[in-house]
């Protein structure tokens, strides 16, 4: 018998996983993107007549531990409703049994392949700022997002910011997201609930709770952590690693050793994120935040102690312009006193 090529074989998966839309008011395009759970396709809706973003469930996860992490995804989706979180429009299920939801197709690029062009220092911290916005007002609805990494923030054409894939999301609160009978968390489904022990998230951006399975210590200060290592790439180029011959999560390269020019201040803020001790780490992102728009505004920086040297550079750094017009101004005064003496 003759063997199939690799590309014949890959086609033949794809057909069979290719989901029949016949019975709704969704069109196929094409494909846009896979994970690990399911596949993501540009469509038309047919009805309001635009384009939509579809998330199907892969052909063999049809069983209900499948079907009710997807159902739960969208039901956090539908209710973090926040610009810098994508919408969901739809939720159903194909003739299949695959479940499927319809969100805002975002239009841009990623933020990891973004980040390759150079920008100022200033444009890219009002960018970390929206996303820190999102991430908190998920937070306030009791929401764990647990993957957040460049390569799920979407950068749309102009300027805004979407906070994407929340299919690993935890709930951790009584709030209008969860009901009483619902589980408290969405992936590693066992009966409904997530596996003591499963490690979740992306190496280099998930916090050390995360990495030793430590599920029951997940909470904010688990998404600081990795807002901290988005920090660090957006400043860096690069995911946070350890230092050469250092296993251990705290021995992380300075991200001034990467890039000198890495403003001090900044740089503590980026490492107190990214403490391996919960308890060391910003209590919740809105003080994460308050210190990147204390460091923008030249204001003191909780995370980083200075001494009067430290001061007097933020406050040359703030008043600059000032200072030189004053000095300017000064010199131009005894040059006029000297020049009237002769």
């Amino acid at each position: 018998m003759k063997s199939l090529s690799d590309s014949v074989v890959q086609h033949l998966r794809e057909v069979a996983d290719w989901p029949d839309f016949s019975a709704t008011s969704y069109s196929i395009v094409r494909k846009i993107g896979q994970g690990g759970m399911g596949t993501v396709y540009l469509a038309q809706d047919q009805k309001l007549d635009r384009p939509v973003a579809l998330k199907v469930l892969s052909a063999g996860l049809v069983a209900a531990d499948f079907q009710e992490r997807l159902a739960r995804e969208a039901k956090v989706l539908a209710r973090l409703e926040h610009p810098g979180i994508v919408p969901i429009h739809d939720f159903g299920n194909l003739p299949d049994g695959r479940a499927f939801y319809a969100m805002k197709l975002a239009r841009g690029g990623r933020l990891d392949e973004l980040v390759k062009n150079e920008r100022p220092l200033p444009e890219v911290l009002r960018d970390f700022e929206k996303i820190c916005q999102a991430v908190a007002f998920a937070h306030a609805n009791g929401v764990i997002h647990r993957d957040l990494k460049p390569q799920n923030i979407m950068v749309g054409a102009f300027g805004e910011l979407l906070v994407m894939d929340w299919g690993v999301a935890k709930i951790i609160a009584d709030s209008t997201v969860q009901k009483s009978n619902e589980p408290s968390s969405i992936p590693t489904v066992a009966a409904g609930k997530t596996l003591d022990g499963a490690v979740i998230g992306t190496p280099g951006y998930m916090a050390p709770e995360q990495a030793w399975g430590e599920l029951g210590k997940i909470d904010e200060r688990t998404d600081i952590y990795s807002l901290g290592a988005i920090l660090y790439f957006l400043l860096t180029g690069q995911a946070p690693r350890p230092v050469p011959g250092r296993d251990e999560l705290a021995s992380l390269i300075p991200p001034r050793r990467i890039k000198p020019k890495i403003p001090r201040p900044l740089e503590a803020i980026c490492l107190k994120a990214l403490a391996i001790e919960r308890s060391v780490r910003y209590p919740n992102v809105e003080s994460f935040g308050a210190d990147i728009a204390a460091f923008m505004s030249h204001q003191r920086v909780a995370a980083y102690p200075e001494g009067i040297f430290g001061a007097s550079r933020r406050f040359v750094s703030k008043y600059g312009t000032a200072i030189s017009l004053i000095l300017a101004y000064l010199v131009m005064r005894v040059l006029l006193m000297f020049w009237d003496q002769f």
